[in-house]
């Protein structure tokens, strides 16, 4: 709900108020209902604000305390407001809005640092403390809601999106390789706190920052996913009882926390569809749906309509359907790009995209399935690593990464080249989780940190493109920190996902429960031909992607040659991966530092 920026100058000097608004212009469309700035001294901050909860101008941010001696920007939703609210009313403090921002302020005040453990939901934030001079800043535990920064001598800058640091000006946007190094072998994920370009960061899900104006900065963990407590001793019926209720109220909490009314994205597939016949169990009024879909190719349906149908029908929802032309879908890919934080490789980015513009006429909010797969076990994937023997890096490695290192090697310059960082970097995270299982120690790094930047980012971004916030219950802290403690067996049940396919099975018909899993289908550009390999070719044989030197010709003529016969293990187009980068390169930095 929201963009945030803002600026704190260690030199003594105030921040340049173009700066600010050069930032708050980038994140107009994130914030279309209204706008706000606020300067002390060496800090400035700016707003865009999508007005969800309390829609009265007492919520308009910046946000400033003056009893308390705060300032606060935010972006989220935090779904326990109510109740912290009213604990902190017990403790004396005095509101003076309705909403879920001025409960930050509050909390801060009364927890400092440990304020973020309190808060149940998805945020990124800032609050200026006036009396201690120092900025602090959080993060939610899932990373739903993005925070990037960039620090220099004279001082630090935040925003919601990186397009909005770079606007400001004064960026390293220098390819960090080790950075490189995880995009091309995680399918672009980059775990925090790194970004491709080396003067950019983002703030790690589950930390907070402060920043002191004599430029100290210190960074801390406020809660860590636990995936080594002992698992209880539940029968199997006992875990689907368990995760039905948890689940049931983190989608119910996610209604009825907005002053606005609140749809779903419904695919059709189990996720969506789940999500619906949940919310219609739970009661309370009207449900709004939404489908996309596309023109079909001849190997490939372009839509599901006919299961999201089905589920529409069955629950009497108010059900809006589009279908896209294939050729706005690369007329369009331009559009898309502009509006990601960093590259992203899914295909299906384009489609959140076009669907948010839609929906967004609509509703401002909305619920999505994201997290189910990744929390539940329910990419194939899981299953072939629970199979493998060796090491957890040779069960994880061959059946997810994108490319060997020594492919890698032969795809980037030399300068790119450097050890196998994301080996080590997945190696390091499985072992932190502490989880006792393989499978448990996978599923617990995936929902803390591969799972932030795809799909969760991928959704962010596409739809608050919109001025849409999009909800994500499967991502619930209270439901992960339940279902991280299934054992495997029970998980990879059913082909995967076995606990919601049992809750779904008196709730959805079986068509939707046991087909095989379903990926947003995209044909216009999952076959790399025609119109499609002709803009690829142009964009990466480009005078600019030459220039730039960060591919090797050879490597780069060889997919080009062949351009649907080169896909990762999981089944994405090599081809596209190196297109798609160069693209995001040219769209969002070489244009914002000619």
């Amino acid at each position: 709900m929201c963009g945030i920026c803002g600026e704190l100058r260690f030199d003594g000097t105030r921040p340049e108020p173009r700066t600010i608004m050069d930032m708050v212009a980038r994140l107009e469309r994130r914030g279309p209902d209204a706008e706000g700035s606020y300067a002390d001294g060496p800090l400035a901050l700016g707003h865009r604000r999508l007005s969800i909860i309390d829609l009265s101008e007492r919520s308009g941010q910046p946000m400033v305390d003056t009893e308390l001696g705060l300032v606060l920007v935010f972006n989220g939703t935090i779904y326990n407001y109510p109740e912290l609210r009213e604990q902190l009313r017990g403790r004396g403090y005095r509101f003076f809005s309705d909403g879920d921002s001025e409960v930050i302020l509050k909390a801060w005040a009364e927890w400092g640092e440990d304020c973020p453990r309190h808060l149940h939901g998805m945020f990124a934030f800032a609050v200026w403390d006036l009396k201690q001079q120092a900025l602090f800043l959080a993060r939610d535990r899932f990373g739903i809601k993005p925070l990037y920064y960039s620090v220099t001598p004279r001082g630090v800058r935040f925003a919601s999106t990186s397009q909005a640091l770079l606007a400001a000006g004064n960026v390293d946007t220098g390819i960090d390789p080790v950075a490189l190094h995880h995009h091309l072998t995680l399918h672009a994920v980059v775990p925090a706190p790194r970004t491709l370009l080396r003067g950019l960061r983002k703030l790690p899900p589950a930390h907070s920052m402060t920043v002191t104006v004599t430029g100290r900065i210190d960074t801390q963990r406020y809660w860590q996913l636990d995936a080594g407590r002992d698992t209880p001793a539940y029968s199997e019926w006992e875990w689907i009882e368990a995760i039905h209720e948890v689940l049931l109220r983190a989608i119910e909490r996610r209604r009825t926390i907005a002053d606005v009314p609140v749809g779903i994205l419904l695919s059709g597939g189990l996720d969506s569809s789940l999500l619906v016949a949940l919310l219609a169990e739970a009661g309370g009024g009207e449900l709004f749906t939404f489908s996309v879909g596309f023109e079909d190719q001849r190997e490939e349906k372009g839509e599901e309509f006919e299961y999201s149908d089905l589920v529409a029908e069955l629950y009497a929802t108010n059900h809006r359907r589009f279908t896209i032309p294939n050729r706005e879908v690369l007329a369009r890919l331009p559009e898309a790009v502009d509006a990601m934080t960093e590259p992203m490789v899914g295909q299906d980015a384009v489609a959140f995209y076009l669907l948010g513009e839609q929906v967004s006429q609509d509703v401002k909010v909305v619920q999505s399935g994201q997290g189910a797969d990744e929390v539940f076990g329910g990419y194939f994937w899981y299953s072939q690593m629970q199979a493998a023997t060796g090491s957890d890096i040779e069960r994880f490695g061959p059946r997810y990464f994108d490319r060997t290192h020594e492919e890698l090697c032969a795809a980037v310059a030399t300068d790119f080249h450097g050890h196998d960082y994301t080996a080590a970097r997945v190696q390091h995270g499985l072992h932190g989780t502490g989880a006792a299982d393989f499978l448990n120690r996978v599923l617990a790094w995936d929902v803390t940190t591969l799972v932030v930047d795809d799909p969760v980012k991928r959704v962010d971004n596409m739809t608050m493109a919109w001025g849409l916030e999009a909800r994500v219950p499967f991502l619930d802290q209270e439901l992960v920190e339940l279902a991280i403690r299934i054992p495997p067996a029970i998980k990879l049940k059913s082909g995967g996902k076995h606990v919601l396919k049992m809750i779904a099975r008196d709730l959805l018909p079986d068509i939707i429960i046991d087909r095989p899993k379903g990926y947003f289908p995209v044909p216009a550009l999952k076959f790399i031909r025609g119109e499609v390999l002709e803009f690829m070719r142009a964009v990466l044989c480009s005078e600019q992607c030459r220039d730039r030197g960060l591919f090797r010709r050879q490597h780069v003529e060889k997919l080009l040659s062949e351009p649907e016969q080169h896909y990762t293990p999981i089944l994405g187009n090599k081809l596209w991966h190196l297109a798609l980068l160069e693209f995001w390169l040219q769209r969002n930095v070489d244009r914002n530092t000619a």
